[in-house]
């Protein structure tokens, strides 16, 4: 059966896929004695061998992918400790993760994402290539947590930084890009040290401690103590132990992956409804002309015309009237004969003319 070199090394354990890709294109990987470099590089699993670094990790005769498939999916939880490689090509003296399986355990798994060397915590192993893919690809969204012990007393204004992202570049071509934490608690502050706990959605080459030297802080120490919805203190795994993840672990860990490329879908499916009530999303597009409005209730008996026309003049509801030359008669209109006050003397005319008034 011809499949990609990626899903085949995977599927016995090797390495995640977009490490297998990565390797490939680093010139790595010998196919049948001669060295592949550009994807997609096809195997027949029934007749071709694969090199890794020098070392045969492929013969049809060693492994077959229809007894990995016999297998059954498997998925590991490790309290891995310091000083410990995650990856499953011997590499001289080095302790692997998969080292500390029980002896008797005879599935071909690979670690699920890596730590460094001189990190620890939980790591997963498992021989499901597709699991691994949604575990560690960030469109899934599943988020890491780590407990970093660090140099210095962190303030505010770094968790901030953190938080906004962090420019850094790679090793080789010193191309730059940007990382961030999704999230940042502060845990406890010493006098020369502090403890924070970092959340990421993404995971690069030692992200963290090449995030936190930029902001002048160096790590102690690190340790992963979430993957998705598993807590490594809920576990109680002590370092170097591991055991099987239960069906409800399991079942928790595939409903964390998140597929962010099912949303442009269901967005689309929703423009396309009709809006017909609340909840309802109007789909795009210029808008209809509506026809005239029908008048409803008592309106509806009068004639169209009658709605316009000249508006009435309005009332004189007391405020001053103007006067033969332009000006304000005053606050009061007359009635009759002139206003007759008792003890009143000369009065102004609000015209500026004075005048008196005559006398009872």
């Amino acid at each position: 059966m011809k499949l990609r070199i990626q899903k085949l090394l995977a599927s016995i354990g090797i390495d995640s896929r977009r490490h297998i890709e990565e390797m490939v294109a680093d010139g790595r990987v010998v196919v049948n004695g001669k060295k592949v470099r550009r994807s997609p590089v096809i195997i027949d699993d029934e007749t071709d061998t694969v090199e890794l670094d020098g070392v045969l990790v492929y013969a049809p005769d060693k492994r077959s992918i229809k007894k990995q498939k016999a297998a059954g999916p498997v998925v590991i939880a490790l309290n891995k400790p310091e000083k410990v490689v995650c990856t499953n090509v011997a590499q001289g003296e080095q302790l692997r993760a998969i080292d500390l399986l029980p002896p008797g355990f005879q599935t071909r798994v690979y670690p699920i994402g890596r730590l460094d060397a001189e990190s620890r915590g939980l790591l997963l192993l498992t021989n499901d290539g597709e699991l691994t893919n949604q575990l560690t690809h960030p469109k899934y969204g599943v988020t890491k947590t780590y407990r970093a012990i660090i140099d210095g007393r962190v303030t505010g204004e770094v968790i901030q930084q953190l938080m906004d992202g962090i420019w850094l570049a790679e090793k080789e071509g010193g191309k730059g890009f940007k990382v961030k934490a999704s999230k940042v608690e502060f845990v406890k502050r010493l006098m020369d040290k502090s403890v924070i706990d970092i959340t990421l959605d993404e995971g690069r080459n030692r992200q963290i401690r090449r995030m936190l030297a930029r902001v002048g802080h160096k790590v102690r120490t690190l340790t992963r103590t979430r993957f998705g919805p598993l807590d490594l203190n809920k576990m109680k795994l002590k370092p170097g132990e591991s055991r099987l993840l239960t069906p409800r672990e399991l079942e928790m860990l595939r409903r964390a992956v998140r597929d962010t490329s099912a949303l442009p879908n269901q967005i689309g499916k929703l423009a396309a409804e009709p809006s017909s009530g609340a909840g309802k999303v109007r789909p795009k597009g210029p808008m209809k002309a509506k026809g005239p409005m029908k008048a409803k209730g008592p309106m509806a008996a009068k004639a169209p015309n009658a709605l316009k026309g000249p508006k009435p003049a309005r009332p004189n509801r007391g405020w001053p009237a103007k006067g033969p030359e332009g000006g304000r008669r005053g606050l009061f209109a007359e009635k009759g004969a002139s206003h007759q006050l008792e003890n009143a003397g000369p009065m102004a005319h609000p015209l500026g003319a004075s005048e008196e008034l005559p006398e009872e």
